[in-house]
């Protein structure tokens, strides 16, 4: 067996029950998962009891606090290719999709391989350790196996949805009528890609979800299809865009008779095998009836705030009980996939409030929005083997340097200072044991040579 001794961390973070935060702390790994936990005594002893758990390689993490891998909930990782565009000059939700349809219907699978590539390279920089993604659109052949394909070759624990629409502009829906596909063959390549890639049991590095895009691009009879399709399969996961904005509100009101979540409940879609991205605008019945049904939200701080899309209540839903994780969303609503910073927005904008809800540095504090983006990301996406540091858990994590330009005079409280300070890059990666970020350098890739492929994927896309 292999053992791999992270060691002398200032603190570890364990998200445990209790939140153990460890001084001097170490952490051991049996070839994918944690087999040790504790200060240097309680490591040491654990390592002396057997001669086979002599350590194969020994890292030392002084200068770093140590944390669960950090997980992102919602992504469209297709969008690195159109960065910028429309997000400088202040465009909202449904205009800005709007602008950008016909540019990403121009993909091939070329663009969606190195563009998943690219994200997940930078999450990974970031901390991020496991991943979901949204696909929802597959002009040119393209397929989900195309980032898939990224994925593996990075290492990543990767939830991937096969996302979809099927209503376009002449039957009432926001896209365009040519990039919306039947439901028969949305159905079946859903079904083909459960069968190929879905990996239901425990450490599991693949996981596929099902992602009707939203209520204003699909119909209600594939809503609750691909329900009943994915309930069909253990622990393959349901997720869609809801409560995004005013705009989507007014919108289901008028097609529907109802508001977003009582829609989405109508087509039987509550449940702890749901996560919701963004719940910008629930009502407090909205919120006790997440929290009933154990349904998931995935809070998107940055992306929210770029598209004036609103404040998330993420403060209440927590208090009521809501399962909430975080995520960075699509690279060109956020143009950025950095998951630390992500964790450290979330926070301020909870400090901030809304409407009914008054400002208050109180109100969220650094070590809650670290719980959102480890434990709360694990519950969000159905999973108790990440999120924490425990033995038997799965042996991701990433350390962060604090004894840099950018948390000198922070010693006082370290853990706290990776949010209140400038987020950093990882220092350190593991992710089902295997070191993928070292010493800041992410292991196996060119990231000049893949950075200029994918900006040539992308001057494609805009015809420059």
């Amino acid at each position: 067996m292999a053992i791999l001794l992270l060691r002398d961390a200032d603190v570890v973070v364990t998200m445990d029950a209790v939140r153990r935060e460890i001084r001097g702390g170490s952490v051991v790994i049996d070839d994918n998962i944690i087999a040790c936990v504790g200060d240097e005594a309680e490591v040491g002893a654990w390592i002396a009891a057997d001669p086979a758990r002599n350590p194969t390689r020994t890292i030392s993490l002084r200068g770093c606090v140590l944390l669960p891998g950090l997980i992102n909930g919602h992504h469209h990782l297709y969008q690195t290719l159109t960065r910028a565009i429309g997000t400088g000059g202040g465009l909202v939700l449904f205009d800005w999709l709007k602008m950008l349809y016909p540019i990403w219907g121009r993909m091939d699978p070329e663009a969606v391989y190195v563009s998943a590539k690219i994200g997940l390279a930078e999450l990974l920089l970031s901390g991020a350790t496991t991943v979901a993604d949204h696909l929802y659109m597959y002009p040119n052949g393209t397929r989900i196996d195309d980032e898939i394909a990224a994925a593996q070759e990075l290492g990543v624990r990767f939830h991937p949805t096969r996302g979809s629409m099927s209503v376009g502009e002449s039957q009432g829906g926001l896209p365009p009528d040519r990039l919306v596909e039947r439901e028969d063959a949305i159905l079946a390549d859903s079904l083909r890609a459960i069968e190929t890639f879905h990996d239901p049991e425990r450490y599991s590095m693949l996981r596929i979800g099902l992602a009707p895009c939203s209520p204003f691009s699909v119909s209600g009879s594939l809503m609750r299809e691909s329900a009943r399709l994915a309930r069909a399969h253990r622990k393959v996961g349901l997720h869609t865009h809801l409560a995004e904005t005013a705009d989507e509100d007014r919108y289901c009101v008028e097609k529907f008779g109802m508001r977003p979540l009582d829609y989405a409940e109508s087509v039987e879609w509550l449940g702890d095998d749901v996560w919701f991205a963004h719940m910008v605008h629930p009502s407090p019945a909205d919120i006790a009836k997440m929290a009933h049904s154990c349904s998931g939200i995935c809070h998107c701080a940055s992306s929210n705030m770029i598209l004036a899309s609103g404040i998330a209540p993420v403060r209440a839903m927590v208090d009521a009980g809501v399962r909430v994780g975080l995520g960075v969303d699509g690279s060109a609503s956020n143009d950025g996939n950095h998951m630390l910073g992500e964790a450290r927005q979330a926070m301020l904008l909870q400090r901030v409030g809304w409407p009914g809800f008054e400002s208050r540095a109180d109100h969220f504090s650094a070590r809650e929005a670290l719980e959102l983006a480890t434990l709360g990301g694990a519950s969000m996406l159905g999973r108790d083997d990440i999120g924490s540091l425990q033995p038997g858990m799965a042996a991701d994590m990433v350390a962060f340097r604090v004894d840099g330009l950018e948390h000198a005079g922070a010693q006082g409280d370290p853990v706290a200072a990776l949010l209140t300070c400038s987020p950093v890059r990882a220092w350190t990666s593991v992710i089902n044991g295997r070191v993928v970020v070292d010493d800041g350098v992410l292991l196996g890739v060119d990231l000049l040579q893949l950075v200029a492929r994918h900006n040539a994927a992308s001057r494609r896309l805009l015809e420059l």
